[in-house]
Parts: structure tokens; C-alpha cells; sequence
């Protein structure tokens, strides 16, 4: 079979790799049909994590159908599933309080060892899936493929960031970061109700995206001017000391901000006294799609919330070097491709 293999950085190549197979009763085989590129696989491919080991198969983005099952496994052959970009058990005392990402054996699909024990990604024609009774769900009919990726990872991981903010009806929401977390909370947001939405970036894509969708956009340096008397809810969806700090200061008194955002910093200057005396709420979001998939499934399955919105650029699998080198660049806003 084929599969996208990190070579090193910048460098990503389509390689012919063993099949995989069922090792464990709860193992599922996938042919996979869809598979996407997330921002968090340009961690390794701009080498921005250190010993980042070459041969790794890349992705944890994917939906497909059920190739070959363990003796455990609900799934049956030729049903359509899609994963969750986390691994979890299932079974520990995380996973049974919904902290799957606290799970004793999460791992990430395709991350090699820096979540967990390494795991094969599904940027490729075929993947292993552990824990596949609590790792996959079913596709309902209705439902695409490219729309079950989102709900595995970056759909959800909105979601739970609007959730978690207590957007309601009303609301003044701002979201720092256009990318495709950003614009899929502020989707989520508009859902929930939010009478005013405005999206903050530094790119006039990016910018320019966000109003063709029916949001404003401006500068993060004219988003605190832009919500005068500060923002009910805010979504930081960067990952950055100063995403954060620009979400701080866009707040109103007693608003809430959700940090979706993958931070990896270890220390930063904290507005104390801002915060003290607007009374806020800070949440951090990694995002749980194994517990919030039933509840996006379904808004997705009803029209409500559509995803695919924010696909820009579509490839073969072949072409995943280049489809890398697109988004990496920002040529490409939400980068799809088809594995078979």
C-alpha cells in the first residue's frame, strides 16, 4: 500500500509500506477514502519537533470503510467509519469521566511517540486502528466522508471551544485565528446563536475568507477597537502567547475565553490584574471528539453545520508532497485528499 512518510523537514514522500493488520481483538483495518492535513502536522514537517523521527507515517485526520476486524470489534466489514485524532482506551478512569485525552494510553494517530506510544497515521491507503470500538464511530447516511474527517478532529475541537466559552444566543463572540479552527468556531458560534461574530487574523486571506463566509474580519491590532466593550465569549485558536494576550484583551466584564489553540510554550507575562478585575473565565480546550461526536454528527447530519466550507484545495494521495508544500505555505486553507 501506499503512505505519506515524514522524511525529514520539509520533506514528505508518498512510499509503498507493508499492509497493516489486526494485532489485538479491538484492532480495526481501514481503507481509507479521505484523509486531511492538520496544522498540527506542520509541527513535524517544519521540523519544529526535535527528533521527529524519519519514516513515520503522517496524519491523524481520516474517514474510510472497515477492511478487516478483531474478534472485539462491533464494526463489520464495508461499514463506513471515520477516527478520532486521539487514541484512548476507553475503559480507565479518564476515559470513563469523558477526559479521553487524559486516557493512560492515549497516543495520537501518526505523531510518532510525542503523544503516547507511537501509532501509524492515516494519511495513507490503509490504517491500523487501536481501540477501534472507542476510536471510531460510524458514518450516518447523510453524511460525507469529508464531512466524518472534520467531526474527528478540527469540527470538534471548535465545538468544544464554543461549548466550553457558553455561547449563547446574543452573545458578541470574537475568535483570534482565521484558520480552520477559527472559522469552524465561528461556524459553531453562529449556531449556538451568537448575534455578533468577529474574526481576528494577520493574513487579508485569511481576512477576506472569514467575510465571504458572513463573518467581520479585521487585524488582531483593531479587535479590541472593532468590540467595543469587549466581547461576551472568545475563541483563541492560534496557539500563541500573543493569540492569547490579544484574546484577553478583547474581553468584557465576566466573559469567558476558550483557548483551542495547541500552546507548547512553558512561561508568559499574564495580565493578572485584567483579568482579576473583569472577573474572567479561561478554558483550555484540547478538544474531545470521541465524547462530542454524537452531538456534531448530528448537527452536521441536519444541515446545521457544514464543514467542508472551509476545504480549499483537494489532491491524490500522490501528491501529498505537494499538497504539504501548499499548505505549509498558505496556498491552501484546508487541504483534502483521496487515498482511494
Amino acid at each position: 500500500m501506499k503512505g505519506v512518510v515524514y522524511c525529514g523537514p520539509g520533506e514528505v514522500r508518498v512510499r509503498d509500506l507493508p499492509m497493516p493488520v489486526v494485532r489485538d481483538p479491538r484492532d480495526v483495518v481501514v481503507r481509507v477514502t479521505r484523509t486531511a492535513i492538520c496544522g498540527t502536522d506542520l509541527h513535524p514537517y517544519r521540523g519544529e519537533l526535535p527528533g521527529f523521527p524519519a519514516g513515520t507515517v503522517l496524519g491523524h485526520e481520516f474517514a474510510g470503510v472497515v477492511q478487516e476486524t478483531g474478534a472485539g470489534s462491533p464494526f463489520a466489514v464495508g461499514d463506513r467509519v471515520f477516527a478520532s485524532d486521539v487514541i484512548a482506551c476507553g475503559r480507565c478512569r479518564h476515559c470513563e469521566r469523558g477526559r479521553h485525552y487524559q486516557c493512560a494510553s492515549v497516543s495520537l494517530f501518526g505523531y510518532a511517540d510525542v503523544v503516547g506510544a507511537p501509532v501509524d497515521g492515516g494519511q495513507a491507503e490503509y490504517v491500523r486502528v487501536p481501540f477501534a470500538d472507542v476510536v471510531l464511530a460510524a458514518i450516518p447516511v447523510g453524511v460525507s466522508d469529508e464531512q466524518a474527517v472534520f467531526v474527528g478532529d478540527v469540527l470538534t475541537t471548535a465545538y468544544g471551544a464554543v461549548r466550553d466559552a457558553g455561547v449563547t444566543a446574543g452573545d458578541t463572540v470574537a475568535v483570534v485565528g482565521g484558520g480552520p479552527v477559527g472559522l469552524l468556531g465561528a461556524l459553531c458560534a453562529r449556531q449556538a446563536g451568537a448575534s455578533r461574530i468577529v474574526v481576528a487574523d494577520r493574513e487579508p486571506v485569511r481576512r477576506e475568507r472569514a467575510r465571504s463566509m458572513g463573518f467581520e474580519a479585521v487585524p488582531p491590532a483593531q479587535l479590541s477597537t472593532t468590540v467595543r466593550g469587549g466581547a461576551d465569549r472568545v475563541i483563541e485558536a492560534v496557539g500563541t502567547d500573543a493569540a492569547l494576550l490579544t484574546a484577553l484583551e478583547v474581553t468584557g466584564p465576566a466573559a469567558c475565553v476558550a483557548v483551542a489553540g495547541a500552546h507548547h510554550s512553558t512561561a508568559m507575562p499574564f495580565p493578572t490584574g485584567l483579568a482579576f478585575a473583569r472577573e474572567l473565565t479561561i478554558r483550555f480546550s484540547v478538544g474531545n471528539p470521541i465524547r462530542l461526536r454524537a452531538e456534531v454528527l448530528a448537527l452536521v447530519a441536519a444541515g446545521e453545520l457544514d464543514p467542508v466550507d472551509v476545504v480549499s484545495h483537494r489532491f491524490a494521495l500522490d501528491d501529498a508532497a505537494h499538497a504539504y508544500r501548499e499548505f505549509d505555505q498558505r496556498i491552501a486553507f484546508k487541504v483534502m485528499m483521496h487515498a482511494s
